[in-house]
């Protein structure tokens, strides 16, 4: 059991909390318990009008809503901002969502209820996920209509997967939520799709640029590249971070390697092999910017208006506000998109017929067409991260009868960007197949240790190309494959 404080969380924090039932640690729920008494209070003492906790909202906010009603605001609210639509929204992603939102709460400035709160932590515990939906959200106000349907379930409304099976909400074992003045719109407003989506996405690509080196170190091998651009001199007078990093990885990762060593003809590789540092590092910088970005948001408060119950305070602002998201977003979309850009110029490379290699990497060319469309795949899926890297963070459209009149479209650069880090995943695969296909016919000399290792492991799972067969099998499993082994650190 964790308990969930207000310390900040890093994304390896929450890719260990993935796997832990949740409870409130004392000072969250003080927190939370805290600023509901104060809200309750205030709104019993003070005849004064406090945006969405008594009044309308978007440019409805100048309507007074009588105190009996204010139960029936807060319900509506949620009820009519459920309007996502599009594919839903995967279920791992959802539980992102509740963490987020449930960590949200703990700095007690939100004005929800414990009893909320406890109800998102039954859901997140008992591993029941509402379905939520991709389209819908401008990245302003908060990612309003999926958050809308995060919530419906609190109110026995919407649809769950609970444990992976798909029912009504009312079909489960809860009693509708009656919720207060403020807590529709403390569980709308905020920016956890976008942050989840975000969180998701950095997990994953943590996991790419390791396998970005690893692949691109075999192809180096089936290439017959030369180490001279990996040496350390090189990157210490340019001195980025990344750039270093991914010199001195490809050097270890090739240690050992008799191919590596041996005597080379040419003078120089082509870009894709020479500037594997230079490319993958500098996306490394990204991620590492991006990152820091992201922490800083999930452990923000992202929702609005906000309670300062020791200040005796109740402001209204902006922190829904997704432009902070948007930006690195879109950022981080051009910088894993080239590492599938590169990947698929050395996948290019070595079905060209170049130092010795047969054409498409397979013997009896011309009666076998061997790796020949697989580079027209990776070349398909790049062009698609082409045109799904055209910013998001640009664009705005006037919504809410112009009192929205400038919103982020944070939640568009979060998916997108999801559908482009699950596209590099399969480029990288791609060559991975093309790069132990041509290492092969480097043989005798062996490589590295890691690289003979990793080739041993993954010709248990997908043989050598004798003759042409179905390659979307191969590309599958060597997806299958990324995923699943071990050995790469």
């Amino acid at each position: 059991m964790h308990q969930l404080t207000t310390d900040n969380l890093s994304i390896e924090d929450i890719e260990n909390l993935l796997s832990q039932p949740l409870e409130l640690h004392q000072t969250s729920l003080e927190n939370i318990v805290k600023c509901r008494l104060y809200l309750d209070k205030k709104m019993q003492e003070e005849d004064k009008t406090y945006y969405g906790i008594n009044t309308g909202f978007g440019s409805l906010c100048n309507v007074k809503i009588s105190p009996e009603d204010i139960e029936q605001l807060q319900t509506n609210l949620v009820l009519s901002h459920a309007c996502g639509l599009g594919n839903e929204v995967p279920q791992d992603i959802v539980k992102l969502m509740l963490l987020l939102k449930i960590k949200n709460f703990t700095y007690g400035n939100s004005g929800i209820s414990l009893e909320v709160t406890n109800r998102l932590i039954s859901f997140y515990n008992q591993n029941i996920l509402p379905v939520v939906y991709q389209l819908g959200s401008l990245g302003a106000s908060g990612d309003l209509a999926p958050l809308a349907h995060l919530s419906l379930p609190l109110l026995n409304h919407g649809e769950v997967y609970h444990n992976g099976i798909k029912q009504k909400a009312n079909s489960l074992p809860f009693s509708p939520l009656k919720l207060q003045s403020k807590e529709g719109l403390a569980l709308l407003n905020g920016t956890q799709f976008m942050s989840s989506y975000a969180v998701w996405c950095l997990l994953k690509i943590k996991k790419l640029v390791q396998w970005a080196d690893l692949i691109a170190a075999i192809s180096f091998e089936g290439f017959d590249a030369k180490l001279e651009p990996f040496t350390a001199s090189i990157h210490t007078i340019r001195k980025h971070e990344g750039q270093i990093a991914v010199a001195k990885n490809m050097l270890r990762i090739l240690e050992g390697s008799k191919l590596a060593t041996a005597t080379k003809t040419q003078v120089q590789d082509p870009y894709s092999f020479r500037c594997i540092p230079q490319v993958h590092g500098a996306t490394r910088d990204a991620v590492a910017h991006v990152e820091k970005i992201v922490e800083q948001e999930i452990n923000a408060v992202t929702d609005n208006p906000l309670i300062f119950p020791d200040e005796d305070l109740i402001l209204s602002g902006g922190n829904f506000h997704g432009q902070p998201l948007a930006i690195n977003l879109d950022y981080l979309a051009i910088a894993i998109a080239e590492l599938g850009s590169i990947s698929e110029r050395r996948t290019y490379l070595l079905i060209s017929g170049q130092r010795q290699l047969p054409p498409f990497l397979i013997q009896s060319a011309g009666l076998d067409s061997g790796l020949m469309i697989a580079q027209y795949t990776a070349a398909s899926i790049v062009s698609k991260n082409k045109q799904l890297c055209t910013p998001a963070s640009i664009d705005s459209i006037v919504s809410s009868n112009g009192q929205e009149d400038h919103v982020s479209m944070g939640a568009n650069a979060a998916t997108k960007l999801y559908e482009i880090v699950n596209n590099v995943e399969l480029i990288l695969a791609i060559e991975l197949l093309n790069a132990t296909q041509a290492i092969e016919f480097r043989g005798p000399k062996k490589s590295s240790p890691i690289i003979e290792q990793l080739l041993h492991a993954y010709r248990q799972q997908i043989s050598f190309i004798h003759h042409d067969r179905i390659i979307h099998d191969d590309i599958q499993k060597s997806v299958q494959f990324m995923q699943e082994y071990n050995g790469i650190v």
